[in-house]
């Protein structure tokens, strides 16, 4: 089996003139569970609608399974091995449930009818009512039953939670949680909570302006970055702190630094010098998130 189930390489397209994905490079592990991360615009559903063979790419590679999207491997064979869930949630309003599960199974050799049943029950699917009559939150588990039950070893998810309420949004998160390790999914998602994300994720990618700014464990992202607050007895005249500083503000006597690396020369450094104070805190996704994305 191929290490990363999606990868990228140098991944473009341009609309308009303007890179909306601008030689991406990602990599998403087996069994992960991928938080795919950006503002408005950053080039997210750009790069699913690319990854789904939906959009023809303007340079680059993208793969699935080791398979090449535009390859010959990458048409109906390959998209059976994909679940996808999009914002829209969009499925045919006429019909029931029940229908709605048999207008689908066909296409999917694979179809569990285990899991079908399974979710029914979790998120309490009436199967005679019509998918116009549902609410958000049905209508979303409904999608899951739909990207799940036909054994897809990848569920690709945009904005899974969009607008739905935290009961409901609990029972979608346990649910996909459980997935790598009871099915052996792959979950790749890209979503605005990032509550969310941190979650469940075990590791995400935040890209901006169609360029990947940070990637990697999650775990190993809290540790590797921290906050330092500098507080001096007078505002500070300017300073050049040393490599690993990657964002630092200053207002009036507090300097506030999110460094990535060298963290404990940049607290050397900053008790060095005259009438400063030091302290160190933890990072949580949302601070690395809003710092990479604050000032573009």
């Amino acid at each position: 089996m191929n290490d990363f189930i999606i990868e990228t390489r140098g991944l473009r397209k341009i609309f308009n003139g303007h890179p909306a994905v601008d030689g991406l490079d990602l990599k998403v592990p087996a069994g992960s569970i991928f938080g795919f991360l950006g503002k408005n615009g950053a080039g997210k559903t750009t790069t699913i609608r690319l990854l789904l063979g939906f959009l023809k790419s303007g340079g680059g590679e993208a793969r699935l399974f080791g398979e090449l999207v535009t390859g010959p491997g990458g048409g109906a064979g390959l998209r059976r091995r994909i679940g996808f869930v999009s914002e829209s949630k969009h499925v045919y309003p006429y019909m029931t449930v029940r229908q709605m599960i048999r207008f689908t199974r066909p296409f999917f050799p694979a179809w569990r009818d285990d899991l079908e049943r399974r979710y029914l029950e979790v998120f309490d699917l009436p199967p005679n009512r019509k998918v116009s009559a549902l609410s958000k939150g049905m209508r979303a588990g409904l999608m899951l039953l739909l990207g799940i039950s036909h054994g897809a070893e990848l569920l690709i998810l945009d904005e899974p939670t969009e607008g739905l309420d935290p009961a409901v949004t609990d029972v979608v998160l346990r649910e996909l949680v459980a997935l790598p390790a009871s099915e052996g999914t792959t979950i790749f998602f890209s979503s605005h909570q990032l509550a969310d994300v941190e979650q469940i994720a075990d590791r995400v990618a935040i890209i901006d302006r169609g360029r990947m700014v940070v990637s990697g464990a999650l775990d190993d992202l809290k540790v590797q970055y921290q906050r330092l607050r500098v507080v001096f007895q007078q505002e500070p005249a300017p300073v050049s702190w040393v490599d690993g500083a990657e964002h630092v503000r200053q207002v009036g006597r507090t300097v506030s630094i999110l460094a990535n690396r060298n963290v404990e020369a940049l607290v050397q450094q900053a008790r060095s010098l005259p009438g400063a104070s030091v302290e160190r805190y933890p990072v949580s996704l949302k601070e690395i998130f809003l710092e990479h994305v604050r000032s573009n």
